[in-house]
């Protein structure tokens, strides 16, 4: 399935970022390796990029490695304290997965269905953004000769504003089975769903997030690593916590909360239950500051 979607992404892949990756003969050797020695990760090979160096500017071998990952050839083995291992495709994908005879359009079909599955309902744009494998062209080509099988949708957005979207007819079932979201504080991964989508999120729940792992510190609005607070649906602040693994112990560095959101006692009763269950999922304790 990938092959073909990486085929017409190929010229992503020969744009200024992939110039320095390896040729064939050279991906062959990583790939040699893998088959030889089992999954390895990008810290298994060296390789020097061009200098001046850029920040985040991944090396060759890096490079060879997500082309491969993304034409099909490798998969992600497992991963080791947020490092992926790459393995050949063929000893982590069945069979049936890798045999399936699928065509381009068949392959654009599921991945935009499963993209609106897990997303309930988008636009095309959100629809293209979920993968990052289609173009802006192939998403609206298929909502073009599929709309008769969909459902338009009005949502409301953080603003009042009303505006159409796509879904699948399937959204009616799954909307009358829901519950009422919780009251409770939860912490989310800056890589969640939920938020993963900063336009969508920005419209959605009128939170703007954004993950500054990347960003140079200098620019830096907030922090390295700043998780959302979501509660029921609604985020009610950030906050910037950090792992002392030595003591055992987890500390709130910064909490910000929302504009117009006030942290009165109830919530800030809710916030330290939330601190020590998710202490207690990263085995720490919270260690009030």
């Amino acid at each position: 399935m990938a092959n073909a979607i990486c085929a017409a992404r190929r010229e992503d892949f020969e744009g200024q970022l992939w110039k320095n990756m390896p040729d064939a003969e050279g991906r062959a050797a990583i790939k040699a390796r893998i088959a030889q020695e089992g999954p390895l990760s990008t810290k298994d090979f060296e390789s020097k990029g061009p200098k001046p160096s850029q920040m985040w500017q991944r090396p060759p071998h890096k490079l060879a490695l997500d082309f491969m990952w993304y034409a099909g050839e490798l998969a992600t083995s497992h991963r080791e304290n947020f490092v992926k291992y790459y393995d050949l495709a063929e000893r982590v994908f069945p069979p049936s997965f890798r045999e399936a005879p699928l065509s381009q359009s068949e392959q654009i079909d599921r991945l935009c269905r499963a993209a609106l599955k897990r997303l309930g309902f988008a636009n095309t744009g959100e629809i293209q953004r979920f993968w990052g494998v289609l173009s802006a062209a192939e998403v609206k080509d298929w909502v073009a000769q599929t709309k008769a099988s969909l459902r338009e949708v009005e949502v409301i957005l953080a603003d009042g504003s009303l505006v159409s979207k796509w879904a699948l007819p399937s959204l009616e079932m799954r909307l009358d089975t829901l519950g009422r979201p919780e009251a409770k504080l939860r912490i989310l991964n800056p890589f969640d769903p939920v938020i993963r989508d900063r336009k969508r999120c920005l419209q959605l729940f009128g939170f703007d997030y954004r993950n500054e792992i990347f960003v140079p510190q200098a620019r830096r609005i907030w922090g390295y690593y700043v998780y959302p607070i979501l509660e029921g649906t609604r985020f009610v602040g950030r906050a910037e916590l950090k792992a002392d693994r030595k003591a055992g112990t987890l500390h709130v560095a910064n909490l910000w909360p929302e504009a117009g959101v006030k942290w009165g006692r109830v919530r800030h009763s809710k916030w330290e239950s939330e601190l020590r269950r998710f202490a207690r999922f990263a085995s720490l304790e919270w260690a009030p500051d």
